[in-house]
């Protein structure tokens, strides 16, 4: 070899993708295909051929072709979806049943989009809007583009991660008997860009379903070697193999193509795969852009006085040599079908399939192909190409030789292409009144944990066997033991509690099985929501509605958040529990201690948020918030809650009462007549506000007490109703904010209290024109007892006084 070459490998710079690497799993060979139906080949050869048209011409019309009445690009990836393009034609024309789902990579979306449009589930006017308003969307998704798709890809490296707790969740349904016994259960297949494997949450899914031995798992990882700035690490193929082998899932690496197969196997091949097996990435690819002389000029010069070798390229012209050198494993119908069909059993199969970034377009190889889009003559030269006449875009057989009824058969005959709706439907379940028990003192984390724990009691209750908790390794901390305690451990095998086994003391009795009902996770809050939005769409997904409940510390919503829009992003129906939340935390110090969290529940969308004070607010949340769950217009539910405790109101709920707790606030003590002053506080300042309250009334008769108890309904309430009015669509109806501050003077002040955030709160002062006061935490926390944190960041009973004085 040239020491262009050898120099990369000696200076361990760089070690090609395609050295044998025998010890990453088995190596299927193209040549394995003697059950493959030569029809199939050629059916299979013109829908792919198709399918590559339609997603570049999808995208090509997007940008060229439609008025940009903005001005801005319009974008979309044509070289990424080639590299998908034989990979996703095998999978959904041949080898995907209904029973399957599918996450599909984001950037492969126009491929997506192209197969359903010969499916007949996608009509040509959505991807001639594509990116645009109402059209398909830039990546799947599951509440834009319908019911087409299983799950919602974007952010990169979750949609890939989903599967493994949508099989965790099937795994669940089926082992309770939830689901048809003689049905086989579905694959969670995600196809994955190489790039992907960079994101971190990859490992923290693949760790935590390998303790939960999750089975019917594909991940076909489209092996390009190319991202979005630049070139893959070479070493990345071992490291993904060695991985998926830890935690023991099967891997199939789809390497050559036939025709490079057949090559070996002649004089000068052996050289040849050598060369191949020693080329790195950037080489291979600037060599894939610039064509068939280039891949012999390179070849003969690195394997200079190699006769046979120079005599087996010699075979082929510009055009074939171009054509053989890209014939890697991805690209090849036979050795893909042939991996598929090779899987060995149901445990996990991650498919490393090697493919060329841009195949067969004019953007192939070329390492700023990522964000390139084929310009006018190129996408000209591409059609005829693919023998395309003006007008004929669209088309669903142009260019290909035979029939579109032809076509239409073969494509109506797909194991997946049945007429039944991707998205099920699960039957409502009632929902109960929830347990309460009134104590004199206590949290609403306690409250939280006793309503489990009385639900778990219940016998023969539907809500009660469908709730399935979860948590990051802080079960017991958030008051998940009591139910854990009535209902078990979730597993695929009985695993008894060996400190019971020994009469060892402990008030934890978890024993693990598969009539368990809470599922324990590792300390990876990515994890946790992943699990939630799988759990969460078990009703569509499945058939069978769960009520799945996530608890984690309030603060780390953060490092899962991410996630958790991913979740509602999806519409997936689950509640989080969020505990101990705010500053009130106050011996755990700031990491511990929650400061944005109110807004991140007020604008998340299909998240609704819930911060009460008392038990029997909890209560009458806690039900609604189960229906909700199961409404068509709802969705999913966020309590933070307070380890601290209060002293609980002696009172009856009235229905009215409830509505208005759930509604988002209420007066704890009614305003008087032309009230000119009010306290406003939400969750664990209950206290405080209410001696506030009690030192002021005395000098300000008619002094009112808001109590808020969600500030997320409140406010979002009230902007859907002003934005309904700037369209002239609402006739004279209120908000419930706006009802509650209606006995308010028009000068009357507001001081609002919150152990967050104080704009949380501060928006009440906008909604008539009142001044405020907000107190809050805009800083963080640190390490004290409560009375000097609130003492410190001024949302004590004595700085409410001093903000309701200062007016004075």
């Amino acid at each position: 070899m040239k020491p262009a070459i050898s120099d990369k490998k000696e200076s361990n710079q760089k070690m090609s993708v395609q050295e044998s690497a025998p010890e990453i799993g088995e190596i299927i060979e193209a040549s394995s295909t003697a059950d493959i139906n030569a029809k199939d080949l050629e059916m299979l050869g013109l829908l792919e051929k198709k399918v590559r048209w339609l997603s570049s011409w999808t995208i090509h019309n997007a940008n060229h072709l439609r008025p940009k009445r903005d001005g801005i690009k319009v974008g979309g990836h044509q070289a990424s979806c080639a590299s998908m393009t034989t990979l996703m034609t095998a999978l959904y024309f041949n080898v995907l049943r209904p029973q399957d789902r599918v996450a599909v990579k984001p950037h492969a979306s126009p491929v997506f989009h192209a197969i359903n449009y010969l499916f007949g589930r996608q009509t040509r006017e959505k991807l001639e809007s594509f990116r645009s308003f109402g059209g398909a969307q830039s990546y799947p998704s599951r509440t834009k583009d319908g019911d087409q798709v299983d799950f919602s890809t974007g952010s990169v490296g979750l949609g890939a991660a989903v599967t493994n707790f949508a099989a965790l969740t099937q795994d669940y349904l089926r082992y309770k008997d939830m689901l048809p016994k003689d049905e086989t259960p579905g694959r969670m297949v995600a196809l994955v860009g190489d790039a992907e494997l960079d994101e971190g949450n990859i490992y923290e899914a693949l760790i935590d379903t390998w303790k939960h031995d999750i089975r019917n798992v594909w991940w076909v990882i489209d092996y390009n070697r190319q991202s979005l700035d630049g070139m893959i690490d070479a070493h990345l193929f071992r490291v993904i193999g060695r991985f998926f082998r830890a935690v023991g899932w099967n891997v199939i690496t789809i390497k050559y193509g036939r025709k490079l197969h057949d090559a070996f196997a002649k004089p000068g091949g052996k050289s040849l795969k050598k060369w191949l097996n020693d080329v790195p990435n950037d080489i291979y690819s600037a060599l894939t852009f610039q064509g068939g002389a280039a891949w012999r000029k390179q070849i003969t010069s690195d394997m200079e006085g190699d006769n046979a070798l120079a005599s087996l390229l010699g075979d082929y012209d510009d055009d074939q040599l171009h054509d053989l050198m890209t014939n890697l494993g991805g690209h090849c119908m036979e050795a893909v079908l042939s991996a598929f069909d090779a899987v060995p059993n149901d445990k996990p199969t991650v498919f490393i399939a090697y493919t060329v970034k841009g195949y067969g377009t004019p953007l192939q190889g070329h390492k700023d192909n990522h964000a390139g889009l084929m310009n006018v003559p190129q996408m000209d030269a591409f059609k005829l190409q693919n023998k395309i006449a003006d007008g004929q875009e669209w088309d669903v057989a142009a260019g290909l030789d035979i029939s579109a009824d032809e076509l239409r058969d073969y494509i109506a005959r797909a194991p997946f292409n049945d007429d039944a709706p991707r998205n099920k439907s699960a039957k409502h379940i009632t929902i109960p009144e929830m347990p309460y028990a009134r104590a004199e003192t206590s949290s609403t984390q306690e409250v939280f944990g006793k309503i489990l724990n009385e639900l778990a009691k219940m016998k023969n209750s539907d809500l009660s066997d469908r709730i399935v908790t979860t948590s990051p390794d802080v079960t017991v901390s958030t008051n998940l033991g009591g139910f854990v305690n009535q209902r078990g451990l979730f597993g695929r095998e009985e695993l008894a509690d060996e400190f019971k086994e020994r009469k060892v003391p402990s008030a934890q009795k978890w024993i693990r099985s598969p009539s368990g009902q809470h599922v324990e996770l590792g300390i990876a809050e990515n994890n946790l929501f992943l699990n939630l939005a799988a759990l969460g769409l078990s009703h569509s997904l499945f058939g069978e509605r769960l009520f799945p409940i996530g608890t984690l510390y309030d603060p780390f919503i953060a490092r899962g958040l991410d996630a958790l829009n991913y979740a509602c992003y999806q519409d997936a129906r689950f509640m989080v529990v969020a505990t101990p939340s705010g500053i009130t935390l106050a011996p755990e110090g700031g990491a511990h201690q929650s400061i944005s969290t109110p807004m991140i529940g007020m604008g998340q969308p299909g998240l609704t948020s819930f911060e009460p004070s008392f038990g029997d607010e909890l209560a009458a949340i806690m039900g609604w918030s189960f229906e909700h769950m199961q409404d068509p217009d709802g969705g999913s539910i966020y309590l933070r809650l307070s380890t601290k405790p209060l002293s609980q109101p002696e009172r009856d709920l009235s229905e009215s009462e409830k509505t208005e707790i759930i509604s988002g606030g209420y007066w704890l003590r009614q305003p008087g007549d032309d009230c000119k002053m009010a306290i406003a506080y939400c969750g664990a300042m209950a206290p405080e506000a209410i001696a506030a309250w009690e030192k002021l009334s005395e000098d300000h008769p008619g002094l009112g007490l808001l109590a808020v108890t969600s500030t997320d309904r409140l406010y979002n309430e009230w902007q859907d109703l002003e934005r309904a009015r700037l369209e002239g669509k609402v006739d004279g109806k209120m908000a419930h904010v706006e009802n509650l501050l209606k006995p308010l003077a028009s000068d009357a002040r507001l001081v609002t209290v919150i152990d967050g955030h104080p704009a949380a709160l501060a928006w009440l002062g906008g909604v008539r024109g009142h001044a405020v006061a907000p107190l809050g935490v805009n800083a963080f926390g640190q390490c004290g007892d409560s009375i000097a944190l609130y003492d410190h960041y001024q949302i004590g009973t004595d700085a409410i006084l001093r903000a309701a004085k200062r007016w004075d």
